[in-house]
């Protein structure tokens, strides 16, 4: 049996049942929902040839092309399944609802699977999770300095049974030109907004969603603006500690990587931290004085955050002291204080 659904609805599915991704391997890296198998119609370089003989010859020659490929695979595609799933029900796209997730539905739909078809393909699935992350949810935004230990506490809030989506962990970057440091290959911004939105769909947004205060960019990811809004115009809780701690944090952090690493970072931000102060930072690299590498460079980023508090002018700020030391403690705080101010 096959059923034709909407977004609203196959992504309710997606809980329970899997996903077959039809579209060619290069698509399927490019971005894909969240645990979706990919069992292409047509390779890369068979879509390529087809794709060129439907500009070439029309859409009559491009069809009987695609079925002389895909005929001889049915098995293929019928044994790729079983292996993964022996009977059940599944969910397929393509790009855009088309022939290619119609063939396969059919396909699998006689070797005994009940399908249900996404209505407008992928596509459609891209641009419904783009507005449902613009959906009303109460968001508390936790901010600071660089090295405050931000993303500490909220895993620490998190582990208090709060909501947390912790975007430096969905891009693989922790944000500063020193963020790809020691973390994965940061996923395509497309993959990125599709694991986000697994994230955002699963919490409950009647109650507090916390996230990290971050700059349109991390890394090379762009937030999507939806929830560039939802950060800017939310409420922030702003924590405040010792630079001290905040120095030992960072050498903590970051003194363990090779040299190399650490000092082609502080190149890519020297013309903002100026001549002297690059030639100083890495002068102190060498004879491994990582506090006065860390002060330099933290100097720089404290501007660059107070810059981008202007965009938050009239907006409702908090400021928390905490100890920097003791992040049981301070998420516990602050916690205390965010329900106090929502």
């Amino acid at each position: 049996m096959i059923r034709q659904i909407e977004p609203t609805n196959f992504m309710q599915l997606t809980t329970r049942n899997p996903v077959v991704d039809v579209r060619s391997p290069g698509e399927f890296s490019q971005g894909h929902v969240p645990g979706a198998i990919n069992i292409p119609l047509f390779d890369d370089t068979e879509r390529a040839i087809i794709g060129t003989l439907y500009v070439k010859s029309g859409k009559e020659d491009a069809i009987l092309k695609g079925l002389d490929i895909a005929l001889p695979k049915v098995d293929w595609y019928i044994h790729t399944l079983r292996k993964t799933l022996p009977a059940g029900d599944i969910l397929i796209h393509c790009w855009r609802g088309g022939m290619r997730s119609a063939v396969m539905a059919e396909v699998f739909s006689k070797a005994g699977y009940d399908v249900d078809l996404l209505q407008g393909g992928y596509k459609a699935y891209r641009r419904f999770i783009r507005s449902e992350l613009g959906a009303p949810s109460t968001i508390i935004v936790l901010g600071g300095f660089t090295g405050s230990g931000k993303t500490e506490l909220l895993h620490e809030i998190a582990s208090r049974g709060e909501q947390v989506i912790d975007l430096e962990a969905l891009a693989c970057h922790k944000g500063s030109v020193f963020g790809a440091l020691g973390q994965p290959e940061q996923p395509t911004n497309e993959q990125f907004e599709n694991n986000l939105y697994a994230r955002w769909s699963a919490l409950n947004h009647s109650r507090m969603v916390w996230v990290e205060d971050e700059s349109r960019m991390i890394g090379r990811i762009t937030l999507p603006d939806p929830l560039v809004e939802h950060i800017t115009n939310s409420t922030l809780i702003r924590v405040e500690l010792d630079n001290e701690i905040r120095i030992a944090r960072l050498v903590m952090e970051y003194a363990g990587f090779d040299q190399q690493l650490l000092a082609g970072a502080i190149k890519r931000i020297g013309d903002r931290v100026g001549g002297e102060g690059t030639k100083e930072a890495m002068k102190a690299l060498e004879d491994k004085r990582f506090d006065v590498v860390a002060a330099i460079v933290l100097a720089y980023y404290d501007k660059a955050y107070l810059f981008s508090m202007d965009r938050r002018k009239n907006k409702s700020i908090h400021d928390i002291h905490v100890s920097g030391t003791d992040m049981v403690t301070d998420a516990a705080r602050i916690i205390e204080f965010a329900y106090k101010i929502i």
